[in-house]
Parts: structure tokens; sequence; C-alpha cells
């Protein structure tokens, strides 16, 4: 009782009154629990919209981008938004038409080398009806072929084509400073200033251009064969900067792109696919994640036939160029050789005659 006393008496003298300050005050005086405690980090799931249509090969960033604002994009029936984020499992659909998303570990790239002819544009629909790149490119279901880079309609050589929109933009921007190179015939007599100038940089309409390299290939008469080599790809820059010259360009052929080569038995007109090892390569130099190689149906195929058969085989005929593939998460395993003491048939005179020695049964 006496302690209920002593404590009324303090409260009505104004003694220990904690509560009746300022809310103010409680702040700066009451102790801080939360020091030293993080704070909660914030999980987004999902990938951005635009990321994700444009590894889908739907477009790039910038042009996805473009149809959100126009409203040309749903996901799961409503009117997509600049900032969303969206997984493997939503309904997306472009401009009315569905579009077929895989989970990351569905996610396959293809990449293919195209040796274009002289007369192809590069472009999917060309007004005046003339023969495009695409045109002899395999189908491909819920995707499309992304050209990497473009060539002029006189320019032959080394394109290529991915499903991959992410790997496309990071080979085309100039950030990644991927080298080109091109075989290049001239008409006329070149001497080493006009190459000392290439090589120095040659002011022309739209900025200062250069090759980073000038090799002399030889030639016979008035044409002469070089290889250079450019770090951009501007609008037919190599025909420009020999032009800038008063030289004239009788033929141009582009022979690689950063770390991939024309193949020696690439016809004109033909593509050929990616392994794993050149795709690996490729996704290195531009400094993105790896891809995982997508084989055609024939090869997967192939390979569940020789899984069943033999767990351990990996090496299956690659329908693409004719040659074996090895598949990631097998070992090699060599086939049994026949044992020397079986008997076999030999071919004599067009019949077929025993090994077995006399009197054996």
């Amino acid at each position: 009782m006496s302690r209920n006393k002593e404590f009324d008496g303090q409260k009505r003298s104004g003694k220990n009154r904690r509560y009746s300050a300022p809310v103010e005050a409680n702040v700066e005086t009451l102790p801080d629990d939360t020091e030293g405690v993080e704070e909660p980090e914030i999980v987004l799931h999902g990938e951005k919209l635009q990321k994700v249509l444009a590894q889908a090969g739907v477009a790039s960033r910038r042009e996805v981008e473009s149809m959100i604002s126009q409203g040309l994009i749903t996901v799961n029936g409503e009117v997509a938004t600049l900032g969303i984020r969206i997984t493997s499992d939503d309904r997306v659909t472009v401009a009315g038409r569905k579009v077929f998303l895989k989970s990351p570990e569905e996610q396959v790239c293809r990449v293919i080398v195209y040796n274009k002819p002289e007369g192809e544009v590069t472009t999917r629909n060309d007004p005046e009806g003339r023969p495009t790149v695409f045109d002899r490119l395999p189908k491909l279901k819920g995707e499309r072929w992304i050209a990497v880079g473009r060539l002029d309609i006189n320019t032959s050589g080394l394109l290529l084509f991915t499903t991959d929109g992410e790997l496309a933009n990071k080979l085309m921007h100039p950030s990644s400073v991927v080298d080109r190179e091109y075989a290049v015939r001239v008409l006329g007599a070149v001497d080493e200033d006009t190459l000392a100038r290439l090589r120095e940089g040659v002011l022309l309409e739209d900025g200062i251009a250069k090759f980073t390299d000038i090799h002399d290939s030889g030639g016979e008469g008035a044409n002469h064969w070089y290889h250079v080599v450019l770090m951009e790809g501007k609008n037919r820059e190599v025909r420009r900067l020999w032009e800038s010259q008063n030289v004239t360009v009788s033929r141009l052929k582009r022979v690689r792109y950063g770390c991939i080569f024309m193949p020696s038995r690439l016809k004109v007109g033909r593509w050929e696919e990616l392994n794993q090892k050149a795709l690996n390569d490729l996704c290195d130099m531009v400094d993105i994640p790896r891809r995982k190689c997508a084989l055609v149906p024939k090869d997967k195929e192939d390979a569940l036939r020789a899984q069943r058969k033999n767990p351990r085989a990996v090496r299956v005929k690659d329908s693409r160029k004719g040659r074996s593939l090895e598949l990631d998460g097998f070992e090699k395993e060599a086939r049994p050789k026949r044992s020397a003491t079986k008997s076999s048939a030999a071919k004599k005179g067009g019949k077929k005659v025993s090994t077995r020695k006399r009197g054996d049964n």
C-alpha cells in the first residue's frame, strides 16, 4: 500500500511522467533498438519484360519498350507497363500473338554462320522484291532469327544470325569493340602513303574512320587484294574509306566477325550452326553469361537413342556438319575391340571362305 501511495504522489507531483512528454522527445531519448540490424532485402522475382522478349528474339529492348508504350503487349490479359517483371509462367502476347516463354532450364541459344552471296539484301521484307538473307535460313517455331549487323547488297561473306536478342545486341554495340575483317579487291595502284592515311584516320561525312590493320594479300594486273580490319560497323565504311583515296573497290567480302571465322568448307548461300565451344567463345568475347547450345531435332533423337542404348556413350552424329558431337554430362567410353580369337569370314574371289582349320568341328 505504501508503494502505491508513493507512486501516486510522484504522479501528482509530475515526477516520472515519462509518457507525457512529446513524441519527438521520446524519439531522441529512447535508445535505438534497431541499430546494427540489417533491413530486409527486397527480392524482385522474374526479369524485366523487355529483357525477356529480347532474349526470346521478339525484338530489341528498345523496340519492345516502344511496343509497351503503344499498348501492344499484354501480360496475363492486362496491358503491360514499363518496368513490369515476368516469369516463364506468365502469359504474354505481342500484337495479339502469343509468345512462348521458356524456363531458364529450357532456354537454348542458336547461332549460325551464313555465307552471304552478292545480290541479297539484309532485311526481312524488301519492297522491291529482291532476295533477302532470311530466305535460305532454317525455319523456327516461336522464335526468330536476328541478324548481327548488316552487309550491303554488293558485299558477300560472313553474316551471323542468332535467336538470342541480348547476344545480338552485345555483338553489335560499339562498347563491345568487336573487330571485323574484310577481304577487299581494289582497282589501281596503292602506295604506302595511301595505306598510312587509311591507318591513321580519314575524315568522312559521319566522322573519322580508319583501318586498325591492313595486310597486303597480293594480286595480278590492275587488281590487288588486301585484308583490312575495322572496329565498328558503319554503313559502307570499307568502301567509303577506299573511295576517299580515289581507289575503286571491285569486290568486298567479310571473312571474320570477332572470334568467328568464315569456314573454308562453307559454300556461298549455305549456313552452318555453331557448336557449344564456338558459342562459349562468342559469349566470353562480349562478356555475357554462357548460353546453352541447341541441337536440331535429329540430333536430339540420336542423343536420346544413344543414352538409352549406353548411358555413358557420348558421341552422336551431328546432322548439321556430318561430324560427331560430345554431349555434356556424359563420360566417353571406347567401344570394346573384337577378340583376336574369334573366327572371321574372308572374301576371296567373290566367295566366302571359312578360316577354320581342317579337322575343326
